[in-house]
């Protein structure tokens, strides 16, 4: 099987890969870990060590074929060879959000029935122990980390290196260990079930989507053509281990590309760590890319005058010219002197401190992107794209091929995928990497992939003259407005969330008369202002509140007013009413999923007074929000919350009323 590989042929699942991987790249990085300040690394064929010994422990324990394990944690390198080594063995990983409460998890491992898991630390186990019984298919917990269980009991609790231990034990007494070993690998087959991964639950409970070993090896080799990724590239793993992209980019495009992963020391360090990696591939959504620019917008306002005034000169001229010169277009010759120097005084310190020094291919997605915020990445010589893609697609619908990169787009069909647009607007495609379907829910697979391998995406888009596809927005949240123009709600909040002042947005006005929003502020960027201006504050509730900020709030929504103005389909969806929010949306309070989507239902009724308030002339309303703190404790949260009037422009300044009901 390995000289075929070698000699041209693709394997089919990811433990083949390790092996293989182990002899044609034995003393390359595989993997990195910084651990109390220091990076360790293991090499290919030291990863296939862990990983084996590690399988032979688990199979020593009781794992089987078939059995499900739940993988919960941060980005840890025992936590990705869990994946390899419960494959090997012809189990499925379910990896499951870490900052899941309890309630969530109890959900997703009752519904996919674990029988074992793999999970980080003490406040995992402590998590699965209180819902062991509503998951009785749970039979045994290993931990990463020990601290702080040393007396738990442990009769079904093991720890990581004492079931790696069994398994070095088994192969040091019989070299059969090994070979029973690779001969459960070689049984291993491409249709196999290679992973579940649960979807967010946006509209519902959360759904588990089986991905074959083919779905996951084919989309990672085709990613790897596209964007000619080799055993070269370096990238940190820092994004949530259920999530697909997490997935694909840290596991499958890893062993089949054969590129080294590395782990940061905590969720806190990834920016530091990230600079000391400097890696070549990198992806992010858009909240991570708007992060790394509002502190760094934040930190030029403290800088001196002349650091300042060198600063605006150099972006003004990357914005002139910079993509241009990303793209190989023509650009003069005393443009691009000036640029060089822009390089070395401001563009490549810029680069340096986010850690994106040698970054070669960057990606975003997830949600749309702004596209001054796209922009200014790309001028400043980052080679940033956006791709669109969905977990029952093993991420892969469509990405941005070097050379054909626009900013209103996400890219053309990912090599290997079919697109569609239906009647109605929808997006649906067909791939390789299309999933098997919902686990234990045929009614939903049959309502989202048809017989024939489409998928419907829940997306409103539509393909352009040179064959980008346009996404508009959710096609089951684009809705008309009272006169019966177009309104797409994601669309306008995108416009807003560019301004490194404002995080969330919640825009409404379907059968409304016009458009109106909830505004939640960034507090780093507000806060950085408010320290400046000599304005005090005791929590976000009373700087979301001061008249000041939302002096500036206004003035952000009169851009986005006038940016929307000058677009035929969106003019009437500009905003005329605003209230910042008295609290920022929060996951643990049901208002945001576990990859910080907006959960618009569960907001529509849990603020449906201020939502009225915006719409019935009022110009305050007092509100009271149960919420929950860090330490997981419930509250609430009182405040009287200012509604505001927005300037608009152009025809949808004539003065609007509710319809009467």
């Amino acid at each position: 099987m390995l000289a075929k590989a070698e000699a041209g042929d693709t394997l089919d699942t990811f433990p083949k890969y390790l092996v293989l991987n182990a002899k044609r790249f034995a003393s390359r990085p595989a993997m990195r870990h910084k651990d109390l300040g220091i990076w360790q690394g293991w090499t290919w064929k030291q990863q296939l060590d862990e990983v084996r010994s590690f399988a032979v422990g688990l199979s020593a324990v009781g794992l089987e074929r078939g059995d499900k394990v739940a993988v919960v944690g941060s980005n840890r390198p025992r936590l990705y060879w869990s994946f390899a080594a419960i494959q090997s063995l012809g189990g499925i990983p379910v990896p499951v959000y870490a900052d899941s409460v309890a309630e969530e998890m109890a959900y997703v491992l009752d519904h996919a029935e674990v029988r074992f898991a793999v999970v980080e630390d003490q406040e995992q186990v402590d998590k699965l122990l209180s819902i062991s019984e509503k998951v009785p298919s749970l039979k045994d917990i290993v931990y990463d980390e020990a601290r702080g269980l040393r007396d738990y009991d442990h009769t079904h609790l093991h720890s990581f290196e004492e079931v790696q231990a069994k398994g070095r034990a088994a192969i040091e007494a019989s070299e059969e260990t090994v070979a029973r070993w690779q001969a459960a690998v070689d049984l291993g087959r491409g249709t196999d079930l290679g992973v579940m991964l649960y979807t967010s639950g946006t509209t519902g409970r959360p759904k588990g989507v089986m991905l074959s070993n083919d779905n996951l090896v084919k989309s990672a080799l085709h990613g790897n053509a596209f964007d000619r990724l080799g055993p070269d590239e370096n990238i940190i793993a820092y994004l949530p281990l259920a999530w697909v992209g997490d997935h694909v980019f840290s596991y499958t495009q890893s062993y089949t590309a054969g590129f080294c992963v590395s782990c940061p020391e905590s969720p806190e360090t990834v920016t530091e760590d990230r600079r000391e990696i400097a890696p070549t591939y990198f992806f992010a959504p858009p909240r991570v890319f708007e992060g790394l620019l509002t502190a760094m917008m934040v930190r030029m306002e403290d800088a001196g005058r002349l650091k300042k005034r060198m600063f605006d000169h150099y972006l003004a001229l990357a914005r002139r010219v910079g993509e241009k010169i990303l793209n190989g277009e023509r650009v003069p010759l005393l443009d691009r002197m000036r640029y060089f120097l822009g390089e070395i005084l401001v563009y490549g310190p810029l680069k340096n401190r986010m850690g994106m020094t040698r970054l070669r291919v960057a990606y975003t997605a997830g949600e749309a992107i702004g596209p001054e915020l796209f922009r200014f990445y790309r001028s400043i010589g980052l080679n940033l794209k956006q791709l669109y893609g969905q977990t029952e697609a093993c991420v892969y619908i469509t990405a941005q091929p070097d050379g054909n990169i626009r900013a209103d787009t996400v890219g053309i069909p990912s090599p290997g995928v079919e697109i569609k647009i239906a009647e109605n607007g929808e997006v649906l495609y067909r791939s390789e990497g299309t999933f098997i379907g919902y686990y234990k829910n045929e009614e939903a697979t049959r309502a989202t992939k048809t017989p024939d391998g489409w998928v419907h995406t829940g997306d409103a888009g539509f393909i352009d003259g040179e064959g980008h596809l346009k996404i508009i927005d959710r096609a089951k949240d684009v809705g008309k407005l009272q006169n019966g123009e177009l309104f797409a709600p994601k669309y306008v909040e995108n416009t807003l969330k560019f301004f490194p002042d404002i995080k969330e947005v919640v825009a409404f006005g379907d059968g409304r008369a016009f458009c109106a929003a909830f505004i939640n502020i960034d507090l780093q960027s507000v806060g950085s202002w408010a320290e400046r201006h000599n304005v005090s504050y005791a929590s976000y509730q009373d700087l979301a509140g001061h008249p000041d900020v939302y002096g500036i709030i206004a003035s952000h929504v009169e851009a986005a007013n006038r940016k929307l103005s000058e677009e035929p389909m969106m003019a009437a969806s500009q905003i005329r009413r605003f209230l910042v929010l008295h609290k920022e949306l929060d996951a643990d309070d049901g208002e945001l999923t576990r990859t910080q989507k907006v959960r618009r239902s569960f907001i529509a009724e849990r603020y449906g007074d201020l939502i009225e308030a915006l719409y019935d002339g009022s110009t305050q309303k007092y509100v009271e929000t149960e919420m929950t703190f860090e330490d997981g404790r419930k509250g609430s949260v009182r405040a009287t919350v200012r509604i505001v009037d927005a300037k608009v422009f152009g025809s949808a300044a004539a003065p609007v009323r509710e319809a009467a009901e």
